[in-house]
């Protein structure tokens, strides 16, 4: 159904009418959720795209509050849930408004490394036994060797890649490494350009917890090289705490080539208007590609 600012003040009106009284404007649309407004300091998100992201939202509702407060960017933290209605058929969320500018349009370019290690050191604690897991995230790299060979193969009869055999190098190494044998860490799980917000250039919030899971550090750690300028990959490695160890990097580099091939295709589509396609994604993805291979 079409998403309006009507819509919206009618479901703030409708369940939560003390705010009923802020105004309502569109924020941004994403893969999962749309995001407008509601007054100056808070937002309300809504699922529009996938069927999947109600449940997205119930997981954020339920766990990104008692993460949050220790975290050293700001995020979004739910206040107020929003039950399925006669207005909308899906679960919303009112949360707090993180200002800033995405950097697939608005990269990092003055510094980033160790505001990233300093973000990523406090949230990667043990997570408990009842912590949802990943969709395909935080788990052995191994799993996903298909679906890399078909977006490598997509890559490949593109043209958009030079050479393809050092690309599938990155992912092999990455796989051969050994596994992740400590606790099971809580994980952001979708640490890429779009979800990280920046103000003339430096980091200054991470959005879109819908991913949070607990598995493998290694994942969040590949956002390094599809985030960072040049120079600041190295100093991300030295700030995050614990530092990691050498299998651990392996298998993060292995997950950012996944996620650089990933982004190279999305941003294709983009390009030529096919279906589910993001512009803004490739350029920050073949960069990524560069820096891994280079």
């Amino acid at each position: 159904m079409e998403i309006t600012a009507e819509l919206v003040r009618g479901l703030v009106r409708e369940q939560h009418a003390d705010l009923a009284g802020l105004p309502v404007r569109l924020g941004a649309r994403g893969w999962d959720n749309q995001l407008w407004r509601l007054g100056d300091e808070l937002a309300v998100r809504l699922p529009w795209a996938t069927e999947g992201a109600d449940g997205l939202l119930r997981k954020e509702f339920a766990w990104v509050p008692g993460i949050a407060p220790r975290l050293t960017l700001p995020v979004p933290v739910p206040q107020r849930f929003g039950e399925p209605s006669v207005l909308f058929p899906r679960p919303w969320l009112v949360t707090t408004w993180v200002p800033g500018v995405p950097a697939d349009r608005a990269p990092i370019t003055r510094g980033g490394g160790e505001a990233l290690a300093g973000f990523l050191t406090a949230l990667h604690r043990a997570a408990p036994d009842d912590a949802p897991t990943g969709r395909d995230r935080g788990g052995p790299l191994g799993a996903l060797t298909e679906q890399f060979a078909r977006g490598l193969a997509h890559l490949t009869q593109r043209s958009l890649i030079k050479d393809p055999g050092a690309v599938r190098a990155v992912w092999d190494d990455a796989v051969a490494a050994p596994a992740w044998d400590g606790p099971a860490l809580w994980l952001h799980a979708d640490l890429h350009p779009a979800n990280v917000l920046t103000e003339g250039g430096a980091l200054c919030g991470v959005i879109d917890f819908g991913d949070l899971c607990a598995g493998d550090p290694a994942y969040d750690l590949s956002a390094a090289w599809l985030l960072l300028p040049e120079g600041e990959i190295a100093l991300f490695h030295a700030a995050y705490r614990p530092a990691p160890d050498d299998a651990t990097l392996r298998r993060a580099r292995g997950w950012a080539m996944a996620r650089a091939v990933s982004g190279i295709l999305i941003g294709d589509n983009g390009d030529h208007g096919r279906t589910g396609g993001k512009p803004t994604w490739g350029p920050p993805a073949l960069a990524a590609l560069r820096r891994l291979t280079g």
